[in-house]
């Protein structure tokens, strides 16, 4: 399932996982798992989706990459 254009190939996912280990969970120490939760879920919504580009939606963010989307969507 490894070979690209899979369908069950989940690069995307491994990708996401790998950048929020080293970006932010390998560098803290958490003393209780709601303060675990509540660092990855600001990590999520505070910076990744707004403001993280990404390769495979030729350099938008996220949150750019719907807007745009939805407009696409709205104007036919």
């Amino acid at each position: 399932m490894s070979h690209r254009g899979n369908c069950h190939d989940n690069a995307v996912a491994e990708s996401f996982f790998q950048l929020l280990k080293r970006e932010r969970i390998k560098r803290r120490i958490y003393s209780t798992r709601e303060t675990a939760r509540s660092d990855v879920f600001d990590y999520i919504e505070m910076f990744y989706n707004p403001r993280r580009r990404h390769g495979t939606s030729n350099g938008l963010s996220p949150v750019e990459y719907e807007r745009r989307y939805t407009q696409s969507l709205t104007g036919v």
